[in-house]
C-alpha cells in the first residue's frame, strides 16, 4: 500500500456541489446590492473558507459586510443542499478503499456544522476516519488540515495522497510535501489544475476508482 492515508476535498470532488455554490454567491450579491461574479470567478473560489471565499469572489465587499454575505450565501445554499447528490460511484468508491485498509479523511473549506449536515445526508460518515474544516484550521491552500491529519494518525507525508477539483487543494497538498491529485469534474478546468503539477488529471469517478486501484 503506497498511501495510508487518503485526503478528499468535499464539494466537487464527492458531492456535485459547484454549481449550486455559485448560485448561492451569486444570489447573495444580488441580495446585498454589490457586484455579482460571473461563473468562471465564483467558481475559483469553491473550496476556500467562507470569509475567503466572500474576499475573493466580491473584492469590492467590505469587511464589515462579510457577516452579511456568508448569512445571504448560507440562507441560498442551505435551502437546496439537501437536492444535492454524490458523484456517481463515490460511495462504492470508499467503500472499497476503507475494505483495502486505507485511512480515509476530509479537508475541506465547508464549517463543521455544514460538514456534519453533509455527512449524515450522504451517509457517508462511516466510511471516513477524521476530517478538518475551515473554521477549525487556516483556509487552503494552507497546509494545516493536511498536517494535522497526518500527525493524528502518525501517517508520514510520503505516505498521504490528496484528492480535490480545485487548485486550493493542489497547493494544500504540496505546502504540505504531499502528493495530490486532480478530478477535473469539479470546479476548476483541467488546464488550471493541471498547472499545478498534480499526480494525474482524473476526468470521472471511474477513472479515479482505476487510478487508485493501480497506485494507492
Amino acid at each position: 500500500m503506497k498511501y495510508e492515508l487518503i485526503v478528499f476535498d468535499w464539494d466537487g470532488t464527492l458531492l456535485d456541489s459547484a454549481g449550486a455554490i455559485v448560485r448561492a454567491i451569486q444570489a447573495a450579491c444580488r441580495d446585498l446590492e454589490l457586484p455579482e461574479p460571473d461563473d468562471a470567478q465564483a467558481r475559483h473560489v469553491i473550496g476556500l473558507g467562507l470569509v475567503d471565499a466572500m474576499r475573493q469572489a466580491v473584492p469590492d465587499l467590505k469587511p464589515e459586510r462579510y457577516q452579511a454575505m456568508s448569512e445571504r450565501y448560507r440562507f441560498h445554499y442551505l435551502s437546496g443542499d439537501h437536492e444535492l447528490t454524490l458523484f456517481e460511484g463515490i460511495p462504492e468508491l470508499l467503500a472499497d478503499l476503507q475494505a483495502a485498509g486505507h485511512l480515509l479523511a476530509i479537508a475541506t473549506g465547508k464549517s463543521r456544522v455544514g460538514l456534519d449536515r453533509a455527512l449524515d445526508h450522504s451517509g457517508l460518515r462511516p466510511l471516513f476516519h477524521a476530517s478538518r474544516c475551515a473554521d477549525e484550521c487556516h483556509s487552503k491552500p494552507h497546509p494545516q488540515m493536511l498536517d494535522e491529519l497526518m500527525a493524528e494518525f502518525g501517517v508520514s507525508a510520503a505516505s498521504t495522497v490528496m484528492i480535490g477539483d480545485t487548485s486550493h487543494d493542489l497547493l494544500m497538498a504540496r505546502n504540505a510535501g504531499v502528493d495530490g491529485l486532480a478530478v477535473t469534474y469539479g470546479a476548476h478546468p483541467h488546464d488550471h489544475l493541471a498547472e499545478q503539477g498534480p499526480l494525474a488529471c482524473l476526468h470521472t469517478v471511474a477513472e479515479l476508482e482505476s487510478w487508485l486501484k493501480s497506485n494507492a
